[in-house]
């Protein structure tokens, strides 16, 4: 059945947040991987590219000044500076692909989730992944490479200041069994993609099927 039979719809932001560990970046790869109709956020940093990164699908690569002129007039969503360079979610893509009825994923901090929903109150999703376990928390960033103590132990400290936040988003998902989170975060986005107020071809569909003759 062609697609123009169906009323429009603007799209919406899904921000995926958690403590370090929680599962949040291979669930947000899954769900890509598993949905065409959902799109990645591409963000704006003033770090140098890594090998194999492009530029405008990897990251949108832009000097310190760019970037701070850009965060003057507003034109990031939420920024962030992680070891001495910044990262920032630029507003107009992600503007035009809402417009376009484009779904988007965020991969971001309490932070940038407050941010964003602060500007897109409507258009935004949040969902925070918990771990299954304080204990299995601590081990999966115990486990994490070769850090040193200090690290680890801040680490730890900063998984439970992100973790306070937890009730200051629309869904809480504990993450025990990836396909069971995977499973129930598309259930969270067919349901919010069928919600009225993100419809807004559905006035002129319904009048549609009211005033056709009747078959």
């Amino acid at each position: 059945m062609s697609a123009d039979l169906f009323p429009a719809r603007r799209g919406l932001c899904l921000i995926l947040s958690s403590p370090s560990g929680a599962g949040k970046t291979t669930l947000a790869r899954a769900l890509l991987a598993s949905d065409a109709g959902l799109i990645g956020s591409v963000s704006v940093t003033t770090r140098a590219p890594r090998a194999g990164e492009v530029e405008g699908e990897s990251y949108f690569f832009v000097s310190r000044e760019r970037f701070e002129a850009m965060r003057e007039a507003r034109e990031l969503l939420e920024s962030a500076e992680v070891f001495g360079n910044f990262y920032g979610t630029p507003a107009q893509p992600v503007e035009e692909a809402l417009a376009r009825g484009r779904d988007i994923i965020f991969d971001v901090d309490w932070q940038g989730a407050a941010s964003i929903a602060s500007i897109l109150p409507q258009d935004t999703v949040r969902v925070f992944i918990l771990p299954p376990s304080g204990a299995e928390l601590a081990r999966r960033i115990h486990t994490r490479g070769t850090d040193a103590k200090d690290v680890i132990e801040n680490r730890l400290r900063a998984a439970a200041r992100e973790i306070s936040h937890w009730d200051e988003y629309d869904y809480v998902l504990v993450n025990r069994d990836i396909p069971e989170s995977l499973s129930a975060l598309k259930a969270i986005l067919q349901a919010e993609r069928l919600k009225r107020r993100r419809q807004h071809g559905l006035p002129g569909f319904v009048a549609g099927l009211t005033s056709s003759p009747a078959g």
